[in-house]
Formats: structure tokens, C-alpha cells, sequence
């Protein structure tokens, strides 16, 4: 063999063993990755289903908008009803919560921020954008009472005394609560006052399917103080919106189905709570009748099925029955839910509102009021949390838009 022939078997030979030591290296770094990261399970799950193949499933949920302002023009109502914007750049928009004094505070899941929003002349469009906290860990959750602002932060609970008085001169928080776990899968929280005068927080799943014991795939609530802690519902993997019936008081509330059991199942839940003490199936039952892969060795008849099951992955996030005077009476007391949106189901769906309608205190109907934030496969918004103004109509904050949206209704 010639010494240009060694020399060429010699690169090739060095080539393979680079290349070869290069693919091990990354199958090793995919091997560390599943087994220690959940970003890692993701990636292995998608390509294990094929969903890595289909980007327009996810990228609409995972990725920054490409759009520079709000779509209101693709979004579809019902006749008669109009939506505008009432608050635009807020950042990562979440959950809302209203003041006596008419301020609308603002949460956010990957900001550190918590906002204020105020309407100075009453025309229904914030003037002012104040930063009322920062440097806060997912907060999430915000509530008022009392002159109070609550925020919930993963593990802890803040409180701001005579907030509105001080939204120039903020005062230093109040720590009422501050012993939740510190896993931050699932661990954002919804927060809401009870007619019972109590704070309910949810502490969802660590993961998507476990079984991880208490306060994990639960409901609590406390006293505005931050006492007499307790677990107030349990198997409930992880909730982003609850509100209480107007009538009969008992807590209704939205709940996320695990993934990774195909396109069509399990279906997301509303649910109703009539008593304290109930378990509502997670990890062991999904929707009224789907026992879990791994976990489902337990009769589903043992726990408490929704009231009605909504659709698959469409991330059920904010809800709130209608409880104002400017919609027409067939909305009276029904309720609206802020469908985020799938993020890993080959055709995506969700990114909408959803009206469930009651009969007798129990869900009979399920339909779309608002959709259009999912536009010919593409997605400019997601919606996350509803608010009801004192004049009936509706707020709806979208964290992808970094909008907060108001819905009313004119005769049409």
C-alpha cells in the first residue's frame, strides 16, 4: 500500500473514531438529560411519539411571538360582543385580580414582575403601568382583600397592606406563609379569596404524573394571616383558575390532564367540589373513567369524576361564572374558561374561550365562545386568566401577547 493510501486509511479510521465518539458522547448527554432533567423527558418523549416532527404543535405554546401587537381582528364572538385592548406590553400576563378601588393587579409565571394596572378616566384602557413587586420567584398568583394585595410566589405567600394608597411608595411585603414546596414544576399558583374569607392555593404535581403524597396534587387553603393551614382537596394534578358557584358557594375549579397518553386522551376537567376532603382521582384516574398507565391499579368510582370533561391538552387554565348584568341572561352564572392551549399534541387546540353552561348546579353544555388567537396554524396569543369588571364585562390577560383584553357586549 502506498504511503498516500496509509495516510487516507489513517484520516478515515480517525475520522470514524471521532465521529463515533461524538454520536456515544451525545447519546450519553441524551441518556443524563431524561434521566435528570424534565426538559430531557420532553425531548425523548417527542421523539419517541414523532412529535418533534410536527413544530407547529409546540412552537406556538413554547416560543415568543413573532407579532409585534395584538390580532383583535382574528378573534371570533359571538354577535354582538366586541373585544379591545385594555393593557398592552405587560410582559408574560397571568393571573388577575381586581382592587376596591378599580386597580387591576397583574401576575406573571416567567417574569419576575407583578403589575398594576390603572384607568385613570374610566374609558376602559390602563393609562398607567406600575411595577408593584420584582425579583420574585413565578408569582403567579394574585388576590385581594381587605386593601390588601396577596401574591404567591412557588413557596411562599406575600402580603402589601393599603395597597392602593401606596402604588407610589410601595410598602414592604408581609411574608404570611413562606413552608410550600420549592419544586417549580407546576409549582406557579393561582391564588382566590373563598366566601369563607379563607386564601385557597393550589400546590400542583411536581412532575407530570407522580405520586409524590402531601401538599403535592392538592388544594389548600388558610386565613388571610396565613393560619390554621389545611389540605382542602386532594388529586388534583394541577389547577389554574377556580371561582365559587354565586349561589350555592362551592368551589368549581379547571384541571390540566397528564401528557404523553396520545392526542385525544386525557381530556382537561372542570370540576366541582362540594365539600372539603374530596380526591379527585389524580394519579391513579384521569377524566370520569381513564385509569393511568402506571398508576391506575385503584377503581375510578373511589374518586371524585369532573363535572365536565373538557378537551384533551387544551390547557384549561383561568375560570370565573359570569356574575355581571352587561351579557345577555343565558350567561348568567355559567362560566368562562381561558383554554391556554396545547403544547405538544400533533394538531394543537385550545388557544380560546370556552363557555361551560350549568343546569341545577351541574355542567350540561360545553362549547367555544371566543377563539382566533390560533390563526391558520399560526399562534399570536394565549389566553390564561378571566376577570369580571363591575360593569359586566370581562378581562382576559394573554401571556404570549403580553396583552390584557377586554370583552364586552353591545346590542347587536
Amino acid at each position: 500500500m502506498s504511503d498516500s493510501a496509509v495516510k487516507i486509511s489513517g484520516r478515515i479510521k480517525k475520522t470514524l473514531f471521532w465521529t463515533g465518539g461524538v454520536f456515544g458522547a451525545l447519546v450519553l448527554l441524551m441518556v443524563i438529560l431524561y434521566l435528570f432533567t424534565p426538559v430531557g423527558k420532553m425531548v425523548f418523549k417527542g421523539i419517541q411519539t414523532g412529535l418533534i416532527f410536527h413544530p407547529e404543535a409546540y412552537s406556538g405554546a413554547l416560543f415568543p411571538s413573532d407579532y409585534e401587537q395584538p390580532m383583535l381582528d382574528r378573534i371570533n364572538l359571538p354577535p354582538g360582543f366586541r373585544i379591545e385592548i385594555f393593557a398592552d406590553n405587560i410582559e408574560n400576563a397571568r393571573s388577575l385580580a381586581i382592587s376596591d378601588q378599580g386597580t387591576i393587579f397583574v401576575g406573571t409565571r416567567t417574569e419576575d414582575k407583578v403589575y398594576a394596572l390603572l384607568d385613570k378616566d374610566g374609558d376602559y384602557k390602563a393609562e398607567e403601568t406600575i411595577i408593584v413587586a420584582e425579583g420574585l420567584n413565578m408569582p403567579n398568583g394574585v388576590a385581594f382583600k381587605d386593601g390588601a394585595l396577596y401574591i404567591a410566589e412557588v413557596s411562599r405567600v406575600l402580603r402589601f397592606d393599603a395597597i392602593d394608597d401606596r402604588l407610589e411608595n410601595l410598602p414592604e411585603p408581609v411574608v404570611i406563609f413562606d413552608d410550600f414546596p420549592e419544586e417549580t414544576h407546576h409549582g406557579w399558583k393561582f391564588i382566590a379569596f373563598g366566601p369563607d374569607g379563607k386564601l385557597y392555593i393550589p400546590v400542583g404535581a411536581p412532575c407530570n404524573v407522580c405520586d409524590r403524597g402531601d401538599p403535592f396534587a392538592s388544594i389548600t387553603r388558610m386565613n388571610p394571616d396565613g393560619t390554621d393551614f389545611e389540605i382542602f382537596a386532594r388529586g388534583v394534578r394541577n389547577t389554574v383558575g377556580f371561582d365559587w358557584h354565586p349561589v350555592t358557594g362551592q368551589l368549581w375549579f379547571t384541571d390540566n390532564g397528564r401528557d404523553w397518553m396520545g392526542d385525544d386522551k386525557p381530556p382537561d376537567e372542570l370540576n366541582r367540589a362540594q365539600k372539603p376532603g374530596l380526591h379527585f382521582g389524580f394519579p391513579y384516574c384521569h377524566g370520569k373513567s381513564i385509569p393511568d398507565p402506571k398508576y391506575g391499579d385503584k377503581d375510578c368510582v373511589l374518586y371524585q369524576g369532573p363535572e365536565i370533561e373538557l378537551g384533551p391538552h387544551v390547557a384549561a387554565l383561568g375560570m370565573r361564572f359570569y356574575t355581571g348584568e352587561m351579557f345577555p341572561e343565558n350567561y348568567k352564572n355559567n362560566v368562562f374558561i381561558a383554554e391556554h392551549g396545547s403544547w405538544n399534541r400533533t394538531v394543537p387546540i385550545g388557544y380560546r374561550i370556552a363557555l361551560v353552561t350549568l343546569e341545577e348546579n351541574h355542567a350540561v353544555k360545553y362549547e367555544v365562545f371566543a377563539d382566533g388567537w390560533r390563526h391558520e396554524g399560526e399562534t399570536w396569543g394565549r389566553p390564561v386568566d378571566i376577570l369580571v369588571l363591575p360593569d359586566g364585562s370581562l378581562l382576559v390577560s394573554d401571556d404570549r401577547a403580553g396583552s390584557v383584553y377586554r370583552i364586552s357586549y353591545l346590542q347587536p
